[in-house]
């Protein structure tokens, strides 16, 4: 099981991995990556997990050499799911924000509505936010770039 599945089924962060491994958050975001550890770092991540230094060892080296789709697959759902969680984010701070300065708007300049022009461009940059997100992705998502990669590196399909 990888570093980051294990983190995720006990549901935390990076940041809280790397509280409880005494490591950097950067360094566990590398190693999640797919990018080789030090043999410190993968020990410390080991013991948090109460796993054998051996199988996270053998895992990072398997991660880095490993040229199988599934791998790749898997780390480009990841990267799927930060994007739409990114998206989600952006769509609720643009509801608060709006809402907020809505309210603002409301009690101190009653008839200006100033905010208007602000939800309308912020909802202009939310909109195309999800075009990307969710309609482009069918076109130039995971399994375009899958394909472009493996024509580059001149494998078949």
């Amino acid at each position: 099981m990888s570093i980051q599945k294990m983190r995720l089924k006990r549901g935390w962060s990076q940041q809280q991995l790397a509280d409880a491994s005494g490591l950097n958050v950067r360094t566990v975001q590398r190693i999640e990556a797919g990018h080789p550890g030090s043999i410190e770092s993968i020990k410390s991540i080991a013991a948090v997990f109460e796993v054998d230094f051996s199988t996270l060892s053998s895992e990072a080296i398997m991660v880095d050499k490993q040229n199988g789709t599934d791998a790749i697959r898997e780390r480009m759902a990841f990267m799927r799911v930060r994007r739409i969680r990114g998206f989600y984010m952006h769509l609720m701070l643009y509801l608060i924000v709006t809402a907020g300065c809505a309210l603002i708007d409301f009690f101190t300049s009653p008839g200006v509505l100033w905010f208007v022009g602000l939800a309308l461009f912020w909802g202009l940059a939310v909109l195309v936010h999800a075009l990307t997100v969710f309609v482009f992705e069918r076109f130039f998502g995971g399994p375009w770039e899958l394909d472009q990669v493996e024509k580059l590196l001149g494998r078949p399909l």
